[in-house]
């Protein structure tokens, strides 16, 4: 059993209310996130210590994959987009923390593109279905054959950091953000549930608890104005 949060994207004081609600109800199962843990809100220098602090573990979004290569890319297309895409607010909340720019940074860094757990898949955006066409069916049981187009795809508008495509039916339960939504969705079809509720547009912060690829319980925390105004 796992618990999987949404993208953050720098609502420290919502996420805080979530992640202590998750550990009231399910003390000791471990805590993901599918990223995007900066921009757009006001904290996100709070909202990466705490992340480490709580040794949350998380799939890199495209906004903190910007946020690394703005700094060590500066050239890149992520770094250029980045622009154009919340950074105002990330820059302004590390003002007074420059020390802790290239720890958080290559803490993102580090992290996987996904988790394939026994009890689900975790990425930032999903696997496209765009990948059926190059795969045998092996990849039903055993997502790893995946790893390859992944990695080779990561910066692509299909990748698992950008995509909007259909997602791939994983034959496990695949958790996603990126594309927002009022309410946690379920797409049966592919067995793909999408948990990115808009927490930086005032909506709120949601999270599952995940068994054998069924949810199980629901947690969310409306947004803390704090985090937006």
């Amino acid at each position: 059993m796992v618990a999987v949060i949404g993208d953050i994207h720098g609502c420290f004081y919502t996420l805080v209310e979530l992640y202590n609600s998750i550990r009231e109800k399910y003390k000791d199962i471990p805590v993901y996130c599918v990223g995007d843990l900066v921009d757009r809100g006001n904290h996100s220098f709070e909202t990466v210590e705490f992340v480490i602090s709580e040794k949350i573990k998380f799939t890199p979004g495209n906004h903190d994959y910007m946020f690394y290569h703005f700094f060590k890319d500066p050239t890149s297309v992520f770094a250029r987009s980045w622009v154009f895409n919340g950074s105002e607010t990330t820059l302004a909340s590390y003002e007074t923390h420059d020390e802790a720019v290239f720890k958080h940074i290559e803490h993102i860094k580090a992290a996987p593109l996904y988790y394939n757990l026994p009890d689900c898949f975790i990425s930032h955006a999903g696997i496209s279905s765009h990948y059926k066409v190059l795969l045998d069916k092996a990849y039903l049981t055993n997502q790893e054959l995946l790893a390859d187009y992944i990695i080779a795809d990561y910066i692509t508008d299909r990748g698992v950091l950008w995509t909007r495509d259909s997602l791939l039916n994983l034959n496990k339960l695949q958790i996603v953000g990126h594309t927002k939504h009022q309410e946690i969705t379920l797409d049966e079809d592919v067995k793909a549930v999408y948990i990115d509720t808009g927490a930086c547009v005032g909506n709120k912060l949601s999270a599952v608890i995940v068994q054998d690829s069924e949810i199980v319980d629901v947690l969310d925390a409306k947004t803390n104005l704090n985090d937006i105004i």
